[in-house]
This record gives structure tokens, sequence and C-alpha cells, in this order.
């Protein structure tokens, strides 16, 4: 097997994501579903040269700890490498981002997500499960601020992603383990390296979370991800990771502090290849802050959903009108609204525009 060819023939099906296990043949994901790159099944030996070359000068650190994250071009594709152990062999999944960072238009993201750049300071959330989309999203956004104003961006990223051409921007990408040993101790050093903007790959601790509120609280801009499915979840998520006594205190900032949450999945299209975004948006507004200082965060729903006017959007809504737009199927959208542990019942006699 040459692991060249797989990548090449991966992005050839149009695939996000390519598999290699022991005992069964190459797999990519496109559009959210695996299929069979090649009939053969892979070997030990053919898992084992993969990972050698995946990791290159990396492999030792995969043999002493059992899995390893790296970013690499290969093929001219830039590609996100998790390669790990299992059962005494070795395996990868290889995420294959696109070839260059898209145009907020190009995501086909609501208008209000570009409204998010008016901000100068503060916390942006971007949310959804994995393969979502998250880091597609904040790399458009970036981006647009690289080609439009004089700043200086700095990214913490696990691994680094995508690459940005040179722009407007000075942009510093650190990737966690190799320039710095956690997000935590990065974004505390970032503090004292004059960025205007900030990237946290991943808001997954408390010392973290902390570290990103306060320097959105001291006048940077900050974008982050959290894995969750809604607004009013992202906003839990980040309360519950503090002890009790402290959560009033936490509520408080972030009520503060919180600008926007997109919250975003990706759904088959109903004619043809490829998959549409829904989005939840949730603009914070004076409500909305209240609930959150107040800890009411079941009532942001219909917060959000009673102001429409500034772009906000439930969930929900947003799947249904992409029905309504002919965009996905009836079923595809049955089994969305299923995964919202919050939905409402369907708009009866929904059908869509064709």
């Amino acid at each position: 097997m040459n692991i060249f060819d797989e990548i090449t023939m991966a992005r050839q099906a149009g695939a996000s994501d390519l598999h290699l296990v022991r005992g069964l043949p190459p797999r990519c994901r496109v559009d959210g579903a695996l299929r069979d790159l090649e009939e053969r099944p892979l070997t030990a030996e053919d898992c084992l040269d993969a990972a050698r070359t995946l990791a290159g000068e990396d492999f030792p650190r995969l043999e002493e700890d059992g899995e390893l994250d790296r970013s690499a071009t290969l093929q001219g594709v830039r590609c996100r490498l998790n390669l790990f152990r299992q059962q005494g062999t070795y395996s990868a999944a290889v995420r294959l981002l696109r070839d260059c960072i898209s145009d907020l238009e190009e995501l086909g993201l609501p208008p209000a997500v570009g409204d998010f750049l008016d901000y100068s300071r503060g916390l942006i959330l971007i949310t959804g499960e994995t393969g979502s989309g998250k880091s597609t999203t904040l790399a458009a956004l970036l981006q647009r601020i690289n080609e439009t104003r004089r700043l200086h961006i700095l990214t913490l990223e696990d691994p680094v992603e995508y690459l940005y051409p040179a722009g407007l921007c000075t942009i510093n990408q650190r990737e966690v383990g190799r320039d710095t040993r956690s997000f935590s101790s990065g974004l505390r050093a970032a503090l004292r390296e004059d960025p205007d903007v900030i990237l946290v790959g991943e808001m997954r601790d408390l010392d973290t979370i902390q570290t990103a509120l306060t320097a959105a609280e001291t006048g940077h801009l900050v974008f982050a991800t959290v894995h969750t499915q809604s607004a009013a979840d992202a906003v839990d998520r980040i309360v519950d990771v503090f002890p009790g006594e402290r959560q009033q205190q936490i509520r408080l900032q972030l009520s503060m502090t919180l600008r926007a949450v997109l919250s975003q999945q990706l759904l088959p299209r109903r004619d043809g290849p490829g998959r549409v975004p829904a989005c939840e948006v949730m603009r914070v507004d004076g409500a909305i802050r209240n609930l959150i200082r107040e800890g009411k965060t079941p009532q942001i729903r219909n917060a959000i959903q009673t102001t429409g006017a500034v772009g906000n959007i439930l969930m929900e809504r947003a799947v249904q009108n992409l029905f309504q737009g002919g965009a996905i199927s009836r079923e595809t959208m049955e089994r969305a609204l299923q995964g919202l542990p919050d939905a409402g019942p369907l708009a009866g006699g929904m059908k869509p525009r064709l």
C-alpha cells in the first residue's frame, strides 16, 4: 500500500477523512458515510509503514505515547493526522482539509456570522460535534480579518490545520505539544504577546476557559470551539467546568464577555453530493446577558426565538428552513431534529419548495 496514493484517491472521491485499520480495506468518509477505497484489507505491515511515513520524525513519540496528533501537507493536500496504537498495531485517521481557506459566503453560513467580525473584543464560540466544520468556519473568519484589518492574530491549535496566506495581519500559529506545552500555558503566554485576536482551538479545561475569559475581558477578541449542540449548552458547559462556589462569578464574567455563539452541523443534500450547514446563531443582547448572569439558561432558547431581527435563529428552525427550501429531505430533517434534546414538535404540513 502506498499511503500517498490512498490520500490522492480519497481527495478525488471528495472525502473528508481517510481511515487505515489492520484487517480492513482503506476507507474514506464521503458526505458523512464511510466507504471502501479498494478491496484489499490492510496488513499489520501496511499499517506500520503508513504510521512511519505519516509520523515522520515524530514516530519515536508515537511509539512511546501510543498516539500522536500532527498536521502535514501530503501530495499537496493539507492533512490533520491522528495516529494511534490498537491491538498491537497502528491505525490512522487522516482529516483531509480544503486546498485553500474558503470565503465565508462559500460556506453557506447565515449572514449574521459575517457580523461577528464587527466585534473588536469579547468571546465568540463556534460549537458542534466532531466533523461539523468548526475549523473551516474559524479559518474563514480569521482569513476575512486577515484581508481587511491590520491586527496581530495568534492561534493555539492541536494541531495547526489551515495555514494563512500573507495578508494585512501579522499571524502566529502555535501548535500544542510542539510550540507550547498546553492550551492553558500557551494562552497565558499569549496575553504577553500583544495579540488583537486569539484563536483557541478547543476550550478543554478550567485553566484554559478561565484564561480565555480573562483575555476576552481585557480587550482581546477571542475565538474558541466547544463540543456542544446549542448555544445554551455551550453556556452550561463552560459554567459547569468550575466548582460550585465559583459558578456565579463565572456566569457574571461570561455574561459580560460572550458576544456570539454559532452552533453548526452538516446535513446531506437532498439531491446530489455534498452537505449543507444547519446553523444556530445567538448574538448576545441585554436580555440574553441577564439570563446567563442569573443562571436561567433554559430560557435562552426562547430569547433566541424572539430575536430573529438581529439574525438569531434556533437550530430547529434552521433545519426546518433547509427542508422547506428543498435542500434536505424530510428524513434528513427528522433525523437531525431527533438529535436535538430541546427540539419542539415539527411544524405541520411542511413541504419542500422545489
